[in-house]
């Protein structure tokens, strides 16, 4: 047993069950134990390593800044911080707007909502988020988040947080027929949510435009029809980009493949924002909600915001995607894995659904019955033959992502194309072992 298991409480865990291999190293899409294996990456670890592990440019750029200026507030001016502002408003495309900075995506998420109450005057006003997603594992973000495993800890009415059903095509609860007509009223039940509050008494909307662990990806027509709904009413809409942003869907951030009819008020960032090689966040405003704050005291945030090593950090990071054509990558290479697990959906009954491919992201939900689209276990409990089938995996030397019933892939962009058609090759032979077609 591990120093490790007897020292550390570790996250998302049972700790009697926590029994981790140890990694000392990296490199592309591959993790490098103590115990001399190398194992393929297939999750981005928490769908977070975007550039793979240990990418040269990052590193290289954490060593430079170290060796001039580990820290310093933001009562005081930091290069990396001003220059890492700067590229973002320049690939969102949101002239003239301001960047946040935070630790990571769950305090994003609550200094979006905190800046969008101050910004229209409405401190104690009603944000609406939807079932089955997730916001992180503060308070705030707790109530945010529609997730069974933290509902019970924390009470969103109490903290102005409302919630709708998700647009869930594949079990939509909204009683449609179509992918379409689900994207149509689930988008419609936010704008009758905010017309029941008053849309006075709103101070923001803030939904996954694409990739959430939750494992659901939205119709495409979901987030415009969402767009127009708020903003008719002029409700600010928050895009929680924390792990669908930098090329995990096919775009700098996913909300841009509506084009401007999908551009929110704000948008949240983390993960991919320094390919998780150093903790940071961001919270992009437009204009508009910028100038609202211009001459008031901002009461947000933590010692370590927009932190110089990590600001320099996510420079090297948005460098890296652009001049590697990352995101362009990720959309071709997502195309091709969308098609690949699409055939697997033909030769095994028990992928009930494929999710995704706008980008190296796709979801595949596994289901006792397809004709019934029986889960194989009540959400989100973790079927035991889908555990064996992962555990065979990491003896194989590949590593995939679960939740629940789902089995959630987004390897790194880096991935080498031969690795990632030997996972899925993987994938279909251990599917065929632990649920055969009967």
């Amino acid at each position: 047993m591990s120093v490790e298991r007897e020292t550390v409480l570790h996250s998302w865990c049972v700790q009697s069950q926590w029994n981790a291999p140890t990694v000392v190293g990296g490199a592309g899409a591959r993790l490098h134990l103590a115990d001399g294996r190398s194992i393929l990456d297939m999750s981005s670890l928490a769908e977070c390593s975007n550039l793979g592990h240990q990418h040269p440019r990052v590193v290289a750029a954490i060593r430079k800044q170290a060796e001039r200026l580990c820290f310093v507030t933001n009562a005081w001016g930091a290069g990396p911080r001003a220059d890492l502002a700067q590229r973002l408003l320049d690939v969102s495309g949101f002239e003239a707007g301001r960047v946040f900075f935070t630790l990571g995506g769950a305090d994003a998420n609550e200094n979006a909502v905190k800046i969008a109450r101050q910004a229209l005057r409405r401190p104690r006003g009603i944000v609406i988020t939807r079932d089955r997603s997730y916001h992180g594992s503060t308070y705030l973000a707790m109530a945010l988040s529609g997730d069974a495993r933290t509902r019970a800890h924390v009470d969103p009415d109490a903290l102005g947080i409302s919630h709708v059903d998700p647009p869930y095509a594949y079990r939509c609860p909204y009683g449609s027929s179509t992918d379409e007509q689900c994207g149509e009223r689930a988008a419609a039940a936010v704008g009758e949510r905010i017309d029941q509050f008053g849309a006075a008494q709103v101070a923001a909307v803030m939904m996954e435009p694409n990739a959430g662990s939750n494992g659901i990806v939205a119709p495409d027509n979901f987030w415009p029809e969402l767009r127009r709904h708020t903003a008719e009413r002029s409700i600010p809409l928050i895009a929680d980009e924390v792990m669908s942003g930098f090329g995990r869907c096919g775009e700098w951030f996913s909300w841009q493949r509506h084009g401007e009819a999908g551009r929110p008020d704000l948008m949240t960032l983390a993960k991919g924002l320094t390919g998780a090689m150093a903790p940071l966040g961001a919270v992009v405003m437009s204009r508009a909600i910028a100038e609202r704050l211009e001459d008031e005291m901002l009461s947000a945030g933590l010692t370590y915001c927009g932190h110089p090593l990590s600001c320099a950090a996510g420079v090297a990071a948005i460098d890296a995607y652009r001049e590697e054509g990352l995101i362009e990558r990720s959309r071709v290479l997502g195309s091709r894995l969308k098609a690949e697990l699409d055939a697997l959906k033909a030769r095994h009954p028990v992928i009930g659904d494929v999710r995704g491919g706008h980008g190296l992201f796709a979801v595949l939900e596994l289901v006792e019955d397809r004709a019934l689209r029986r889960p194989l276990a009540p959400w989100p409990q973790l079927s035991p033959t889908l555990k064996a089938l992962v555990e065979a995996a990491m003896q194989a030397g590949v590593s995939f992502g679960t939740r629940g019933n789902l089995i959630l892939i987004a390897p790194p962009l880096v991935i080498e194309e031969r690795d990632l058609a030997d996972a899925i090759a993987l994938l279909d032979r251990l599917l065929a072992r632990f649920f055969p077609a009967t």
